[in-house]
């Protein structure tokens, strides 16, 4: 998709937490989110998005999210989009083409590392976004819910 050519959505708007499931946070959109508490633990969500976003998509887009020569800094792309922008981008590719620094994400779609963590990948990056989380691993982090462990058994599965 071309970004001259296609309606943009909303940006996401507030962060804040608003719900919780099982260890994960939602904000008052019902779009993933991080927690970082007081002490700077973060959500196991948050920790699991770092750890895929610098197993799938630092090569491009830089060691914490800052962004390279070929690729955007996706902590300051991802206040522009919403999860589901985010989602379609990830899942579809993306090309732009703009005064000649044409640039292009490809599919991830058949990518189990980033299908069955995107909302983590986006929960790492909404946090960067903001600067709730600082460059580097998180040195604390909630514990891995078990539904985490469930779901992530289920994706790489296939089931």
């Amino acid at each position: 998709m071309s970004v001259g050519t296609a309606a943009r959505a909303e940006p996401p708007g507030d962060p804040t937490a608003v719900k919780e499931v099982d260890g994960k946070f939602f904000d008052k959109n019902g779009d993933p989110t991080y927690k970082v508490q007081d002490d700077g633990t973060v959500d196991w969500y948050t920790f699991s998005g770092y750890r895929r976003y610098h197993a799938e998509c630092h090569v491009c887009h830089g060691p914490n999210a800052e962004g390279s020569t070929y690729a955007p800094a996706l902590k300051n792309s991802v206040k522009n989009f919403n999860y589901a922008e985010f989602y379609g981008i990830v899942v579809s590719g993306r090309e732009n083409k703009v005064a000649g620094n044409d640039s292009v994400m490809p599919a991830f779609a058949d990518n189990k590392n980033a299908m069955c963590y995107i909302d983590d990948l986006y929960i790492y990056l909404r946090a960067r976004s903001t600067e709730a989380v600082g460059r580097g691993r998180p040195e604390k982090k909630a514990a891995k819910p078990a539904t985490f462990t469930e779901a992530e058994a289920k994706c790489m599965s296939g089931n």
